[in-house]
């Protein structure tokens, strides 16, 4: 069974919109939920050595990343720009983008979404955060090239 695909005008779409019917994923490429956190080292040593997940990548005491079996799990130091560890929105849904964030942006924003961004991350990554309907914080990451 084939997917339906219905094609609008550009600034209406999806993300996934302006893909060939067959390359209609590509747009999102994986993401990660990041946890801020209070102290990165204790948070390393949990997630690591209590719950066994595998440290993927450290830079210092900025951003953790952790496999948890096919789920990423990024560690980021609390600050006054984010959410304090351990209440609403202490966890956020990350996902990474293969196109310009300023085209995800756009796209977003065709569809009533009030976007922040994008706006440096820090070690060459682009941000832009948005909300779901009910308030989840979600933000997109496009990576230096």
């Amino acid at each position: 069974m084939r997917p339906l695909v219905v094609t609008r005008p550009v600034a209406a779409c999806a993300l996934v919109g302006t893909r060939p019917e067959e390359n209609t994923a590509a747009v999102i490429q994986g993401g990660n939920a990041t946890i801020y956190v209070s102290e990165m080292q204790r948070s390393v040593d949990f997630y690591t050595g209590v719950l066994g997940l595998r440290l993927v990548f450290r830079a210092g005491d900025h951003w953790a990343q952790l496999d948890a079996g096919g789920l990423a799990i990024g560690l980021h130091p609390a600050s006054d720009r984010n959410p304090t560890p351990g209440t609403p929105g202490g966890i956020t849904v990350g996902f990474s983008v293969d196109v310009p964030i300023a085209e995800a942006v756009a796209a977003l924003a065709a569809h009533g979404v009030e976007v922040r961004g994008p706006e440096p991350g820090g070690g060459g990554v682009v941000l832009a955060f948005f909300a779901d309907p009910d308030g989840n914080p979600l933000y997109l990451a496009e990576e230096s090239r």
